[in-house]
């Protein structure tokens, strides 16, 4: 077991006996609460459930190393071996990954419960991130182990019991994969009354419907010879080939060399292939297929009882079951249940490619640390991995395309290039000009956390937060990663909450107004009538920075907007009914910026000039809190920062016409001559 709790290349042959001793003793450590031989962890009386450091960090920064990319299936692999070379019979156990780490005070913990093969190393990709935010826990079933079903619910539900009992405020996340989404729902049916979250991997409940059904009366009778042959063709069907491959393979390298390196991968995985025959020998791959059949039928007459959190993850090129329409078909079954699509992605999902399951677990908002979600104080910023794909695989091209540009305005007046002024400790409030469909939005966010290390809380209309755009989404949409990025839903109370907390907020008075503009509307802004943030902000002694972004008419002409959809017969009836069922940000009494209706402007794209910002000078309102109750003295501020917005916006405008790489195929020419990691020049300030 040890070699599963490994990290590197300590899982691998000789290095794996040399470091047995220490990584046992470091399971004992950083796992105390597992008990010996009874396969649960002990209870609160017995032994405090994790023996935390004095060090473990209450929140995590930034860039956090999520170890994404550093373990393959070849991993996996040389784990469930090491778990086979001193098989036993049972009992089916729990363990603690090591590379999991201690994770952040008042983690909840996540309970693995494993496919078909038992090892319970299938989220071993996982570990390294999960442990930053979860006590994480994965349950291995002996391969000689012949406990039925139901004696393996009577496991768990032991297990979820105990911490209910020492934590009964912190939710309990069962994560199943296949055979395991049968058993997290079998004991969620039997435990309404425990705040479960069942996270379930292409769930084996459809077993019965699975493709290979025809086949499996002949396996029983097919002789031993024949077994090593079923297996390792079996596992060209479990997993999507080229998802495997690419799983560490940097996006950043020249299409060739991902080619190469891709290539390379796929050639030495077909050796670790033919070890499948000693992970599951033939007598135990014929009791799968039984514990399959008993778990798929004990957890569906049972799906009326489920009344857990769900979300469903479920592969569009499974070739084993039909995760795609099950998937489906739980969502009309169970009361709380979400969907998320991975069209490319085959039955393996948590062992390929473009599935970190830490950040479909942000995305979708299922991580809380209490009974409630709260998007503030359960919030995780960014890792490096998350970082990397958003701004490279989702916005990559946008960013090239766009060539952003920033300038700040230091204390004493001075325009620089870069986000220098602005200050790094919060709270600062940042309030600006919204874009046509906030393009501004990517290269912000991107620069902030790249150039200063802080992630920008944006304050966005709650429609996108309603779930309303996730009933076929693949993946993940734009909307997710601007959950991933730090965006919440404008109310008071979470620009309260993150003031409080000290963070960088980004507001947009104007909101949708402004985003989804009109024609001939462009840099024209769209605020309230009374001044909302500035009594906020002294409360707090936020610092406000005033800003300006330019470059929509640079990038698309608007060519139909709402008042052109609304002269279209059929079509002015379905924005009606959008808007009408739309949520509400502001009432009648806000002015203009209270006429926020929802629509997709028709857009024809332009040769990209660029994006500009400005910061303009920081507005300190520490120390002012009493000045400002006066409603006089407040709405004189708020229109200050209102005319220093349309200062940042005049002069964008105007200096962008001295900027000789204001045009992409200048920006071109000069990375073709230089560097394309050298940042482009642009005008003096």
């Amino acid at each position: 077991m040890a070699s599963c709790l490994g990290v590197g290349g300590s899982l691998f042959g000789a290095s794996v006996q040399r470091n047995r001793a220490s990584l046992v003793r470091e399971r004992e450590r950083s796992c105390s609460s597992i008990g010996k031989g009874n396969g649960r962890l002990k209870s609160e009386g017995e032994e405090k459930k994790i023996k935390l450091r004095n060090d473990v960090p209450e929140k995590l920064e930034p860039f956090w190393d999520d170890g994404y990319g550093t373990m393959t299936l070849k991993d996996y692999f040389a784990a469930a071996k090491e778990f086979t070379r001193h098989p036993d019979g049972g009992p089916p156990r729990w363990f603690c990954p090591v590379a999991s780490g201690y994770p952040l005070k008042g983690s909840p913990i996540l309970l693995f419960l494993p496919g078909a093969d038992g090892t319970g190393c299938g989220l071993i990709m996982h570990h390294q991130a999960l442990g930053k935010a979860f006590e994480v826990r994965c349950l291995h079933i002996p391969v000689q182990d012949r406990t039925p079903f139901e004696g393996l619910v009577k496991l768990v539900e032991e297990t979820i019991r105990s911490e209910h009992a020492s934590s009964p405020n912190k939710p309990i996340y069962l994560v199943g994969d296949s055979f395991g989404g049968c058993l997290a729902l079998a004991v969620a049916s039997s435990n309404p009354e425990i705040d479960l979250v069942l996270i379930l991997t292409n769930p084996a409940t459809s077993f019965g419907r699975s493709q290979l059904q025809p086949l499996l009366p002949l396996l029983g009778a097919m002789p031993d010879a024949l077994h090593e042959t079923v297996l390792y063709l079996l596992s060209f069907v479990v997993g999507e080939p080229l998802k495997i491959a690419t799983v560490n393979v940097d996006r950043k390298l020249p299409p060739m060399q991902q080619l190469e390196k891709m290539s390379l991968n796929l050639t030495s995985l077909l050796p670790y292939l033919s070890e499948l025959v000693s992970i599951i020998p033939k007598d135990t791959f014929l009791w799968k297929l039984k514990l399959l059949e008993s778990a798929a039928a004990y957890a569906n007459s049972r799906l009326h009882a489920v009344k857990a959190e769900v979300l469903v993850l479920a592969s569009g090129k499974d070739n084993m079951v039909p995760s795609r329409d099950e998937a489906q078909r739980l969502q009309r079954l169970l009361p709380n249940c979400r969907v998320r699509y991975f069209n490319e992605n085959g039955h393996a999902l948590l062992l390929e490619d473009g599935i970190g399951l830490m950040t479909v677990i942000k995305c979708t908002n299922k991580y809380r640390r209490s009974r409630k979600h709260d998007i503030v104080s359960d919030y995780l910023p960014p890792s490096v991995g998350e970082y990397n794909y958003a701004f490279t695989q989702v916005t990559g091209l946008f960013h090239f395309l766009a060539g952003s540009t920033m300038f700040s305005t230091l204390g004493d007046g001075t325009i620089v290039r870069g986000l220098s002024g602005v200050p790094n400790e919060g709270p600062v409030l940042l309030v600006g000009y919204h874009n046509l469909l906030g393009i501004e939005l990517a290269p912000l966010v991107e620069r902030f956390i790249r150039e200063k290390n802080v992630v920008v809380r944006g304050i966005a209309h709650p429609e996108l937060f309603l779930g309303k755009l996730d009933s076929e989404s693949p993946e993940t949409s734009m909307v997710d990663w601007m959950k991933v990025f730090g965006a919440v839903p404008v109310t008071a109370n979470n620009l309260y909450k993150l003031l409080s907390e000290k963070a960088h907020v980004l507001l947009y008075p104007g909101g949708a107004r402004e985003a989804l503009h009109y024609k001939g509307e462009e840099y024209k802004l769209f605020w309230p009538n009374q001044q909302e943030f500035v009594r906020m902000a002294a409360r707090f002694g936020a610092t406000i920075v005033p800003f300006g972004a330019v470059g929509e008419d640079d990038m698309a002409q608007l060519v139909l907007d709402y008042n052109d959809f609304m002269k279209i017969p059929v079509l002015n009836d379905s924005l009606r009914e959008v808007n009408e069922n739309s949520a509400k940000v502001r009432d009648v009494d806000s002015g203009e910026v209270a006429s926020q209706v929802l629509f997709i402007p028709l857009l024809f794209p332009k040769i990209p000039g660029r994006l500009y910002y400005l910061f303009g000078k920081p507005i300190v309102t520490k120390g002012r809190e009493e000045f400002l109750k006066d409603k006089k003295n407040a709405n004189d501020l708020y229109n200050h920062v209102k005319s220093e917005v349309e200062l940042s916006l005049a002069y964008l405008i105007k200096k962008r016409k001295e900027d000789p790489y204001r045009s992409l195929i200048d920006r071109t020419v000069y990375r073709a001559i230089y560097s394309s990691q050298h940042e482009v020049p642009t005008f003096d300030p």
